[in-house]
């Protein structure tokens, strides 16, 4: 176990990584190998660690370091500690630490989609959902209302990046993850054995309560970016439409709050 190191100053290169190295710096698109994301409170650092993900360095105020910290410096071996003052550590980071602990942790290695679904029998895919937020939070239902997987085209955003890991509270270390290169090509589920429901309000779509749903094997439920949806290419790729009947002349839902009222109501039936 490290010693803490007492910040003296913001300029040291070793705190780049959390404070100026931006989310793609971080991600490291070019050697993935090299890349970390950033993990924010006690809980959500716990969870990534109990799912296998590997430190690199922790930045927290000092009254954690014997307080709710303690724990997770033990966890994290002889990775370096730094530490300082709430308000130090406000100038460095631009805000006020949540809860007090930041890590960054090394990004674990990609996996294919058939590797996440290959026990799934419900699936989420995601097509252009770009705000952090939405990201974690449709990760968190994910988690807790019956999906096995979550798949995202290349243009959503990246689940590991710190702002979805908070929302997520740690969830995107639970549920596992891939990306679909080839998105909106819907064959790559089809060979897996998925039907496919494009969660879009069309004409010809099925209410998301037509008791057939919930007797498909094994089903994809894909939801689009914010404000637009679905692109109409996806739409007609998919095997059916749903929609979520709506009132008082409400057009449609945030995506997030969408994801959490599909994916309760298309869960696996037990057996």
């Amino acid at each position: 176990m490290s010693d803490p190191i007492e910040l003296t100053s913001l300029d040291a290169p070793e705190l780049d990584l959390f404070a100026r190295l931006t989310e793609a710096q971080l991600r490291s698109r070019l050697e993935p190998e090299k890349g970390v994301f950033i993990a924010e409170s006690p809980k959500v650092i716990s969870t990534a660690l109990d799912t296998g993900c590997t430190p690199v360095a922790l930045l927290m105020e000092r009254r954690h370091l014997t307080g709710q910290g303690a724990s997770i410096i033990e966890r994290c071996g002889d990775v370096p500690v730094y530490t300082g003052d709430p308000e130090l550590l406000a100038q460095l980071t631009g805000y006020r630490l949540s809860r007090g602990i930041l890590c960054a942790m090394r990004r674990p290695g990609e996996r294919t989609p058939e590797a996440v679904c290959e026990n799934a029998s419900r699936i989420a895919v995601l097509e252009g959902v770009v705000d952090s937020t939405n990201i974690g939070a449709i990760f968190r239902s994910a988690a807790a209302l019956g999906m096995d997987a979550v798949l995202l085209d290349p243009t959503s955003c990246d689940p590991l990046n710190r702002r979805a890991v908070r929302v997520s509270m740690g969830t995107v270390f639970q549920i596992p993850w891939a990306i679909l290169p080839d998105w909106p090509d819907v064959g790559r589920l089809r060979a897996m054995g998925f039907q496919t429901c494009a969660m879009a309000l069309c004409d010809d779509s099925v209410p998301l309560d037509d008791p057939r749903l919930r007797e498909i094997e094994r089903l994809a439920v894909v939801l689009g970016a914010e404000g637009d949806g679905l692109a109409k290419a996806t739409i007609a790729a998919c095997d059916c439409t749903v929609r979520i009947p709506m009132h008082h002349g409400v057009d449609s839902l945030n995506v997030a709050a969408a994801s959490a009222v599909a994916f309760w109501q298309l869960r696996a039936v037990a057996p």
